[in-house]
């Protein structure tokens, strides 16, 4: 069954063909009411909308033509009854004329508007690329894939954030929700953002990724005022892939539990004790846990941010990932990511309140390894 945005995208661009030719049928339309009606009967209207349609729809061409055909249409049919000279006549089709001129000038206003708009979409389109850089496709056996969807329509980046990274201690990753929304909340990603790539190479554990991230955020938030100085924080996941073991690392700040998919079975990997999320260090003295799991050959890493597992349907249901994707199996994190994409804008019928970022890494089939099959240990 062809997916509801894919039903949509080709509902849409059949309605513009059709549309396409509106200013057309305005044309027509209004000849022959002109024709088949008394002389007092005018289609004037159908004259002035027929440019100002193509100027919505169309080229400077076609407007133009369009403006022209409007003219020559109520100049036929104002010869046809007698009334080219009657100062009705002439009325009617300096009013054809103005709609036409001011036709071309809303279609140059149109044009201009939108060359505005893809460039502002190009830089937010670069801005995003720099704060929250693709990941690669592959790291050795592993294969990554990322989304982000931002709640605003046409926005290129909000408070969500990911990043993934070949370091010296394996791959390790990011996934957080910043709490706000705006500028503010970006300034914070690419704090976040600058603090990880940094530390994730220098430090031996993601407990001091954790530390690194801490402190960067604190100092940001003490440049700040009011209510984000004091409740400005950060919800995380930190994973950690070791190059030759399968297992993996996690560190949970708050942040919702990663999901591991394998065999069509789905575990939530939730952590051993909670955890503040990051920024609030100085509500709790706990040390961060680092939690170890496995992560067999063939498995995948699913970390997302709420807005999937707070998104909500007409009649306020949660969308429930491990429900969605309980059974199914995908060989690609790209494939994984495309069908949850689609299962979610399906569930809330494409109303998306919250930005989403979405993170998944499939370690590839190699020979099998012996390891525990239990979230079993620990350690600080």
């Amino acid at each position: 069954m062809r997916a509801p945005s894919a039903a949509r995208g080709t509902l849409g661009r059949w309605c513009l063909r059709h549309l396409q030719l509106l200013p057309v049928v305005l044309l027509v339309g209004g000849a022959l009411v002109d024709y088949f009606t008394p002389p007092h009967v005018s289609a004037e209207a159908f004259y002035t909308a027929a440019p100002m349609t193509a100027a919505a729809l169309l080229s400077l061409r076609a407007t133009v033509l369009a403006g022209i055909g409007a003219c020559v249409t109520d100049i036929a049919l104002l010869t046809h009854f007698g009334l080219i000279g009657d100062s009705g006549g002439w009325s009617e089709l300096a009013a054809v004329v103005t709609v036409s001129a001011l036709a071309v000038v809303v279609n140059r206003l149109m044009h201009y508007s939108y060359l505005r708009l893809q460039s502002a979409r190009r830089i937010a389109l670069a801005a995003q690329r720099a704060v929250l850089p693709q990941p690669p496709a592959s790291i050795g056996p592993l294969r990554i894939a990322v989304r982000y969807q931002a709640a605003v329509k046409d926005a290129q980046i909000g408070g969500d954030l990911y990043s993934a990274q070949d370091t010296p201690y394996g791959v390790r990753c990011l996934v957080g929700d910043v709490r706000g929304k705006g500028l503010d909340a970006v300034k914070v990603v690419a704090v976040a953002m600058g603090a990880f790539r940094e530390a994730a190479e220098e430090e031996p554990t993601l407990v001091g990724v954790a530390a690194r991230l801490e402190r960067a955020l604190l100092r940001e938030r003490a440049r700040r005022s009011g209510p984000e100085r004091t409740e400005g924080f950060v919800t995380s996941v930190l994973v950690e892939i070791p190059p030759c073991d399968d297992e993996l690392r996690l560190l949970n700040r708050g942040h919702p539990a990663p999901l591991l998919l394998h065999a069509g079975q789905v575990h939530s990997a939730e952590p051993s004790e909670p955890a503040l999320p990051l920024g609030l260090a100085e509500l709790g003295a706990d040390q961060d846990r680092t939690d170890t799991v496995p992560f067999p050959s063939g498995a995948t890493l699913l970390l997302y941010t709420d807005g999937l597992n707070e998104a909500r349907n007409r009649a306020g249901d949660f969308y429930d990932p491990v429900a969605g994707l309980t059974g199914v199996e995908f060989s690609e994190p790209d494939a994984l990511l495309d069908v949850l994409l689609t299962e979610v804008n399906r569930h809330t019928a494409g109303r998306i309140t919250d930005d989403l970022a979405l993170l998944a890494v499939t370690r590839t089939p190699a020979a099998p390894r012996d390891g525990a099959h239990g979230f079993a240990r620990h350690q600080r």
